[in-house]
């Protein structure tokens, strides 16, 4: 059913490829690879397990998330420490980090104008004087902007850049060794390329406008990983008792303690905020996030289910319908693996 689901999209030209890994406990349902890309140079390749993709938004679970988590169980920074404290160019002192990690800071989505790939912006100074939409606490607006801030506050707070803290106190202890912000230029022909612009394919460079004034690097988006990188990544939200590079605690309340449809960083299904981008056929408490580019990663405690979905999909432009993709495959997964309690689990190396 799922190859089914994804041939359809492929031969439609609506997805052009990607890779999905589909896991309860330690059972492989799924996975699978498929469709392709053209690199910056005109070439075709087929995506394999092994391509790696900018999983953009995904960076703030991956990267931001993780990295507060290990200066908070630090005690160097707390969840009601303002962001004033550590920026103190930022103008609104009642906003905290707390407000960040849950979107209900009153920062809104994005800068406006939206930033433009040949834009000559200082993205950090706009951020810091940006006028808030609401008052902190009230709702939840999902922000670019205030994961960005959480990323300088890191910065502050480590005396390091993002990327290198991020790469020495989470990336190298989970063990995802293919996982890194701006990507060496002799491994960018393999990467799965993201938007056409300016005669070209965007390949191995961060596709996110921000990110890219940020020199690549930034709270928000700029991460590239591959499938298994980010399986393993997710073993560590399934069995927060099993490993030793972060409090369990940390981990549990995360998506457990969450406002509205927001836990810690994630979005969370409550039962009741329709808002939510996966299937609402899954478990109340499943949790997750997703990438503007087209990745996605979303786990059922209750289940210990979990699917890792990603995609190239705006190799095709902006307009694909990656949304939809993504809808029909969960509630797929929940179909065939969870209501019809099915023991004919499709296995494909």
């Amino acid at each position: 059913m799922l190859r089914n689901i994804i041939n359809e999209y492929l031969v439609a030209k609506k997805i052009p490829g990607g890779v999905i890994h589909v896991q309860q406990g330690n059972v492989v349902l799924y996975r699978d690879s498929f469709g392709s890309f053209v690199t910056n140079t005109g070439e075709v390749k087929e995506i394999t397990m092994e391509t790696v993709f900018d999983i953009a938004s995904l960076t703030k679970v991956v990267a931001t998330l993780p990295a507060t988590l290990v200066l908070l169980d630090k005690k160097q920074v707390s969840l009601k420490d303002s962001v004033q404290k550590y920026i103190p160019q930022f103008q609104y002192p009642n906003i905290n980090i707390e407000h960040l990690l849950y979107h209900n800071s009153g920062l809104p989505a994005d800068l406006s104008p939206p930033v433009k790939r040949g834009d000559n912006r200082d993205v950090l100074e706009e951020i810091f004087s940006v006028n808030p939409i609401f008052e902190p606490g009230k709702t939840v607006v999902y922000s670019d902007l205030g994961m960005i801030l959480l990323g300088k506050i890191i910065e502050e707070v480590s005396g390091e850049t993002f990327d290198q803290f991020v790469e020495r106190e989470v990336l190298i202890p989970m063990g995802m060794k293919n996982t890194t912000f701006n990507p060496k230029e002799e491994v960018r022909s393999l990467i799965a390329s993201t938007e056409y612009m300016n005669g070209s394919y965007v390949q191995g460079v961060v596709h996110d406008e921000k990110a890219y004034m940020l020199n690549g690097v930034s709270g928000s988006a700029g991460l590239f990983s591959c499938l298994d990188d980010l399986v393993q990544y997710v073993h560590y939200w399934l069995h927060p008792s099993d490993q030793t590079v972060f409090n369990p605690a940390w981990l549990q309340d995360c998506h457990q303690k969450f406002f509205k449809h927001r836990g810690l960083g994630f979005e969370v299904w409550n039962g009741k905020d329709t808002e939510v981008t996966i299937s609402t056929d899954w478990s109340i408490g499943s949790f997750g996030h997703t990438g503007f580019t087209g990745t996605s990663i979303w786990i059922d405690p209750k289940e210990k289910l979990f699917v890792v979905l990603l995609t190239n999909a705006i190799h095709y432009g902006r307009d694909v319908p990656k949304k939809e993709f993504r809808l029909e495959i969960h509630e797929s997964v929940y179909e065939t693996f969870i209501k019809k309690e099915s023991t004919n689990y499709e296995k494909l190396d």
